[in-house]
């Protein structure tokens, strides 16, 4: 089968390329997936740079995401799966089998179905972003009839978190950084949306809300200042992501707010969590509540460029298609 893949950390165009390898076979509890939409995180690409070290068993195939349909199953799997359209998480997370391939194997329960109704391309772009949402949402309880900020209203995450905060009864704030990125948020169905650059950003939301009760935070050190000022005693400011330097915290300035800070890595949070999530964006796939971002397509023949667009933060999703 054709795969993207690479032996040695480093740059896109230094390490990444496209070769005939084997095609995977199902093991005992595994499942035989045909890619038709494969999507790129930052993840993926930082653990190529080399910036998340992990050991390569002879070479990588990057990608968690992705979406097809399986044609195979391992001992263990139910056979009448065979043929089903389905989403993957974390496909190659200690394991060389990513998505940017033709095929990819997979533990059956990281093999979700995909209703009809969703494209492989919402498919491939579910996976780390829809759960992380997820997770940032739901691990502090409910958050029907609360009020939920998204940072970064634009982003994979923040799409979903807006529309997952939706669903389950919550208002949503959403904070951008411009025009382009407010329409995405309106569009995925913000309540508010505002400017975070804008010197009246507190007080746009504290007037739309006397203070929030979840943020779901991309940037931890450029916005909490912001979440600060929009918090009460008893919010929850969940974080996702690392910035290139790592922030000062104002402890008596948190101390004083009474807020509740969480540290949130996919990779290490408990599979009920995981489960969780499979569940809640599979209740909301089925309702036609997840919508696609704008996408980057490019073929696998192309897989420096999809890295190398993805690295420069497009606004959207890249997405790669075998």
């Amino acid at each position: 089968m054709k795969a993207a893949l690479y032996r040695n950390t480093g740059a896109a165009a230094d390490v990444l390329a496209v070769e005939e390898v084997d095609r995977p076979e199902p093991g005992r509890g595994e499942v035989l997936v045909r890619i038709h939409a494969s999507g790129v995180n930052p993840t993926d690409y930082k653990a190529r740079i080399g910036l998340t070290p992990r050991p390569i068993d002879g070479f990588q195939i990057p990608h968690h995401d992705g979406a097809g349909v399986i044609e195979a199953v391992g001992d263990g799997v139910d056979p009448a799966r065979v043929g089903q359209r389905v989403w993957t998480w974390l496909a190659a997370s200690g394991r060389r089998w990513g998505t940017a391939a033709e095929w990819t194997v997979v533990p059956e329960r990281q093999a979700v179905p995909l209703p009809d109704n969703a494209s492989f391309e919402l498919g491939a772009s579910l996976g780390v972003p829809a759960m992380t949402a997820h997770y940032c949402l739901f691990a502090d309880g409910p958050i029907a009839g609360k009020t939920v900020l998204v940072a970064g209203g634009a982003g994979a995450v923040g799409h979903f978190a807006i529309q997952l905060s939706e669903r389950a009864g919550a208002r949503v704030i959403a904070t951008v950084s411009s025009p382009e990125k407010a329409a995405l948020a309106e569009q995925a169905g913000a309540d508010l949306v505002v400017n975070y650059r804008d010197a009246d950003a507190a007080a746009r939301i504290r007037d739309f809300a006397s203070a929030v009760d979840r943020v779901v935070e991309v940037a931890l050190g450029a916005n909490l200042q912001l979440d600060l000022a929009v918090s009460q005693a008893g919010t929850v400011i969940v974080t996702y992501a690392a910035e290139p330097s790592d922030p000062v915290l104002p402890v008596r300035a948190c101390m004083t707010a009474n807020i509740n800070l969480r540290f949130v890595l996919l990779y290490g949070v408990s599979a009920a969590a995981m489960d969780a999530a499979v569940t809640g964006i599979s209740a909301a796939l089925a309702s036609g509540s997840l919508t696609e971002l704008p996408a980057h397509r490019f073929p696998l023949a192309d897989i420096v460029s999809a890295h190398e667009t993805a690295e420069q933060g497009v606004t959207g999703k890249v997405i790669v298609t075998p």
